[in-house]
């Protein structure tokens, strides 16, 4: 439940039920609470019920995985901290434009429905049998997308790796002892504010400790993860999954060389803050790679103060119309492409997969061969997508050049992703109010 501070307020403070007799009959009001405040976040609220409502989801997914629940109150505090990460996240997507209409919002909704091998109708009904409101499922699904094309936004598509990069990252990977190792590690990462003080660092880093003891006592990874992590899967259980070396990050690499499969580390320290990792399983390197690579291109339209979504969906339209009644897409791209691509007639040339931002590649990985897209909606603005051709082949040759720079992609992605966080929720204005019972 989203509701601005001075609405909430007027919850409080006037809109509580007031059940009574007349005074001269003698009987006492009685009052009931419908809600309260657990935490403000900047211009908006978290209350108790939307609390409750995620903590509830929370724990049955815990108990569905079969893991062991932590203290109810140390759940609950990590519940509402992600809760805080949400929605700061969410305001600065909604103040800076991002948005995601009803069709998309649909169109998604009938993919995860596909992924889990059920109809529409039948995967909504799933959803009521689960006891969860489709529309709450709606938003949330639609948060999501917000938050993922905000990041994409703001940090992904701002990450460039180097050819440089590249070749160093092979060379390192033919000279390292176990080049090619993939490791599944579960991960606990106790944030550190920015700027801290050392109260706050010894703080942070006897948090870590008490978690380092716990699983050495024997407590479940992943309950600990829930009750301590400050990382984004924490309530996943901690579980990174499986990694190549390259896709760590060094501090990672050198403590995992000393662990054998089911230890936990010692308490690593990064500028993020303090990490604890547990070696699940090692494995080599793996078969040659086949990959399907697509021929496409584009024509771009940005959105700015000059140009809304409405209009720039407009002229794509308009110029789609135009290509499907036989107009020359380059030509159309050259002269209306707001990409660097324009002078080429919009041609990416082939690419592989994870070259491109996930709602193009979704979009031309669902077209025929020299089928011309709808407007699709990405981070950058609105496209027209044309797929030209479509192969696949053994890229064994080039699978260590791919691989490094994906590894580097992902490395760089992570850390800059929770340094964009940590920033993110250091500027907001958080008054947490759970104790206020």
């Amino acid at each position: 439940m989203k509701v601005h501070l001075t609405v909430a307020l007027s919850i409080l403070c006037g809109t509580a039920v007031a059940q009574a007799t007349r005074p001269e009959q003698g009987v006492s009001t009685r009052v009931a609470l419908i809600d309260r405040i657990v935490a403000v976040v900047n211009k908006e609220v978290i209350t108790q019920h939307e609390l409750s409502e995620r903590l509830d989801r929370v724990i049955q997914d815990l108990a569905r995985r079969g893991t062991s629940l932590p203290d109810r109150q140390e759940i609950e505090r990590q519940v509402l901290e992600r809760l805080v990460i949400e929605k700061v996240q969410l305001q600065l997507a909604r103040e800076t434009g991002l948005r995601v209409d009803d069709l998309e919002l649909d169109r998604t909704m009938a993919r995860v429905a596909e992924g889990n091998k059920l109809s529409l109708t039948q995967f909504r009904q799933a959803l009521e049998r689960d006891g969860i409101a489709v529309d709450r499922f709606r938003e949330e699904l639609r948060n999501e997308i917000l938050i993922n094309r905000l990041r994409e936004r703001d940090v992904t598509s701002k990450i460039t790796v180097s050819d440089g990069e590249i070749e160093n990252l092979m060379l390192e990977r033919g000279e390292r002892k176990g080049a090619g190792t993939e490791y599944s590690i579960a991960h606990i990462l106790v944030r550190v504010p920015e700027q801290a003080t050392p109260d706050q660092l010894n703080a942070r880093r006897t948090r870590a400790e008490e978690a380092v003891k716990r699983l050495r006592e024997g407590g479940d990874f992943a309950q600990v993860a829930a009750a301590y992590s400050d990382a984004p899967d924490a309530l996943q259980g901690g579980a990174v999954g499986w990694r190549g070396q390259d896709r760590l990050p060094e501090l990672f690499v050198e403590a995992l060389q000393n662990l054998k499969p089911g230890e936990i580390s010692n308490v690593l320290r990064s500028p993020a803050g303090y990490h604890v990792i547990k070696l699940i399983e090692v494995r080599g390197a793996g078969a040659p790679l086949m990959v399907e690579q697509s021929h496409v291109r584009h024509i771009l339209v940005r959105t700015n103060e000059l140009v809304s979504e409405d209009e720039a969906k407009r002229k794509l339209t308009n110029l789609r119309e135009r290509i499907v009644h036989g107009a020359d897409f380059a030509e159309l791209a050259r002269l209306n492409s707001d990409d660097g691509s324009a002078s080429r007639g919009g041609d990416l040339g082939w690419v592989y997969p994870g070259d491109t931002v996930s709602e193009f590649e979704r979009a031309f990985s669902e077209l025929k061969p020299l089928e011309v897209s709808q407007p699709v909606k990405s981070s950058f603005g609105w496209h027209l997508i044309q797929l030209l051709e479509r192969r696949t082949a053994d890229a064994s040759s080039e699978r260590k050049r791919i691989e490094a720079r994906r590894a580097l992609l992902e490395r760089k992605g992570d850390e800059a992703y929770q340094e964009w966080l940590r920033q993110l929720r250091d500027r907001a204005y958080v008054e947490l109010r759970l104790e206020e019972r």
